[in-house]
């Protein structure tokens, strides 16, 4: 019998034994510094995400500072938030397609120097779309789109 697919809400709820601190160690010191890393639950990333009103904007180094602070750590993991923001944006779109109504505003959560995340639900079309419509001017450079600021 085939396995069930596990769904996005499913995915957001995981926490895989996170939040987790630990000290940054070996060939990750190169990259990141010395120092404490928090890796972050899937949810926490997406609660951050949530209060994010109509007319504001959240980078993602932005949340990655309030779960270091939350968790006392250096930095939080930029790996593992960046991809349980994507889990968080995508178990918003399967929300909204079941028909619910107050979803985590995905589009509202950029990259550096907001940028849209073509790898959001509906790509850059549909972020254009939302941000534009809550009063955003969205730019393009070369073929990247950003959040004129």
């Amino acid at each position: 019998m085939p396995r069930k697919k596990t769904t996005w809400k499913e995915k957001l709820h995981d926490a895989k034994g996170h939040p987790t601190v630990k000290p940054v160690t070996g060939k990750m010191t190169k990259k990141w510094g010395e120092g404490n890393l928090v890796i972050p639950a899937p949810i926490e990333v997406d609660e951050i995400m949530r209060k994010v009103r109509k007319g504001k904007l959240i980078t993602i180094n932005e949340i990655r500072e309030k779960l270091a602070e939350k968790h006392n750590a250096d930095f939080a993991c930029p790996i593992t938030t960046g991809i349980f923001a994507w889990i968080a944006a995508y178990a918003a779109e399967e929300a909204e397609q079941e028909g619910k109504k107050r979803i985590t505003p995905y589009w509202r959560t950029l990259k550096a120097n907001y940028e849209l995340n073509p790898k959001y639900p509906g790509g850059i079309e549909n972020l254009i779309e939302r941000l534009e419509e809550e009063g955003h001017t969205v730019i393009q450079k070369r073929k990247r789109y950003f959040v004129d600021k």
